[in-house]
């Protein structure tokens, strides 16, 4: 019996855990969750499984959350400091690491601090400090499995060599929405369709980074730091089925790749039970109908956010700290109205080419940087 945790349980990659806990009662048990500020999808999840902890991390809400909501065998907590207990907990072997954004980075590591498994779907905790969390992960000897399909597809087809055997591994995207559009035909972009991708269903966030491709090109970034690469040993194809999640091309030619339908329950599932492998509830393929399957190269043109993810990976140091904190606040703008899809990327361009770049900054160093590079696309225009 392993015991989980969920930091983020009321997002989408949170509620699928939920159901795959669910789904293996014989081999996982939920003992805490979290929201932001969502306190009532929390108490009903209380409610219904009855972990030991419920944290609301919006401290502003302590005052509000009706605490006769939630089940009388979980205790509520508030704040960073209840994110912190629950990451660092005895009873607490899996951390799934599910916040969106560089919030989730503190979570992430109190768990690493404290010798856990972590299964991270935040792809923002490598980014922002990615050679520090390893190290962290190499000194505690915590573990590190990936949620993220793309970056599971990649850990599954790792195992059937070594790491000298590896030529390049191929991250596959979706393309998004706007797949086959031109830079001039994406500058009118609404919201409503940003948010309508064609594959997953995704937070508001995630499907904007999505539309960008931003997603993809932190993808990139969180690949280069999880499995060790160099910079040439990483690509991306488009793949709009979905199914060929990611794969790794060796050295003698041989491509392994992990397919499956596009369902986040499988990847997290193995997360969760690595290194077995038992039934899911995520769905089949069917192999008794025809399909195809479609690649392509990516339109770097009409989605510069990739190139600044080949770049980020590139320099390193303070690079992805800055680039992930200017997207998280170019999209809140783009969702509020006040900036165009296209500026997106533009804004993250110019943050990143104005700051003081550090190739060996400390933790503090990054926290810095990523409310400076927040302030600087508030203000930008």
């Amino acid at each position: 019996m392993r015991h989980v945790a969920v930091l983020g349980s009321t997002g989408s990659i949170g509620t699928n855990c939920l159901q795959v806990l669910d789904s293996l009662p014989d081999r996982l048990s939920l003992v805490g969750i979290t929201a932001h500020s969502r306190w009532r999808d929390l108490a009903e999840q209380s409610q219904t499984r009855h972990p030991r902890w419920a944290v609301v991390t919006d401290q502003s809400l302590a005052q509000d959350v009706e605490r006769n909501s939630f089940s009388p065998k979980t205790e509520i907590l508030f704040g960073e400091a209840g994110i912190e207990r629950i990451a660092s907990a005895p009873e607490v072997d899996v951390v799934v690491s599910a916040i969106v954004g560089a919030a989730g980075l503190r979570g992430t590591w109190v768990a690493l601090e404290h010798g856990k498994t972590v299964a991270i779907a935040n792809k923002e905790t490598l980014v922002v400090a990615g050679p520090l969390v390893m190290d962290l992960a190499k000194r505690t000897n915590a573990a590190l499995l990936p949620v993220d399909s793309e970056h599971s597809a990649i850990f599954q087809a790792l195992q059937v060599g070594r790491a000298n055997e590896v030529r390049r591994v191929v991250l596959t995207s979706s393309g998004g929405p706007f797949r086959g559009r031109t830079l001039s035909q994406l500058k009118e972009v609404t919201q409503k369709e940003a948010l309508a991708h064609p594959t997953w269903n995704m937070g508001p966030k995630i499907s904007i980074d999505s539309a960008t491709m931003m997603n993809k090109a932190l993808e990139v970034i969180e690949a280069k730091w999880l499995f060790g690469l160099r910079d040439d040993q990483i690509s991306v194809v488009v793949h709009p089925q979905s199914v060929v999640h990611s794969f790794v091309e060796f050295v003698d030619g041989s491509v392994i790749a992990q397919l499956s339908p596009p369902d986040m329950r499988l990847p997290i599932q193995y997360a969760l039970t690595y290194p077995d492998r038992c039934e899911s509830v995520a769905k089949k393929l069917d192999w008794g109908r025809p399909f195809d399957w479609h690649f392509e190269p990516p339109d770097l043109d009409a989605f510069p956010a990739l190139q600044l993810g080949f770049e980020v990976a590139s320099r390193g140091g303070t690079c992805g700290a800055v680039l992930n904190a200017a997207n998280e606040a170019a999209v809140e703008r783009f969702l509020a109205g006040s900036l165009g899809f296209c500026d997106i990327p533009r804004a993250c361009r110019a943050v990143l080419d104005q700051h003081d770049f550090d190739p060996t900054p400390s933790l503090d160093d990054l926290l810095r940087l990523d409310r400076w590079a927040r302030q600087e696309v508030t203000r930008w225009t």
